[in-house]
């Protein structure tokens, strides 16, 4: 079965880390109808994770000399940070769209990416 990645490249850290417990449990929540949505279009999360924020993150970058040069923060900046993830398999692309559109109502960006399993 064809593998994807399901990414959340704009969700706004400041605003989930200032959200109360009741509106993170509306995303949670909208997560897990994606999972039925999802499982009963005869695909499944394979796994997955919600990302630490960005202030948490080192990013390495390669060098002029043998050593990469490491830095505080992400790579990028602003709305291109990833935010969180989902592996998914599912037979058809199409399908996992379809399933996939209930997330963009907690999720601003939803990006639907196939896995290169060469």
């Amino acid at each position: 079965m064809p593998a994807y990645v399901v990414l959340f490249p704009a969700d706004d850290e400041v605003e989930w880390q200032a959200a109360d417990q009741a509106t993170q449990q509306v995303t949670y929540d909208t997560d897990a109808e994606f999972a039925r949505l999802l499982a009963a279009a005869g695909g499944r999360i394979t796994g997955g994770a919600g990302l630490a924020p960005s202030s948490a993150t080192r990013t390495l970058r390669r060098g002029s000399g043998p050593d990469p040069v490491v830095t505080d923060g992400p790579h990028a900046a602003g709305p291109a940070q990833l935010a969180g993830f989902f592996l998914v398999t599912c037979d058809d692309l199409d399908t996992l769209v379809e399933a996939a559109r209930v997330l963009t109502r907690v999720h601003p960006v939803v990006e639907v990416r196939p896995v290169d399993e060469d």
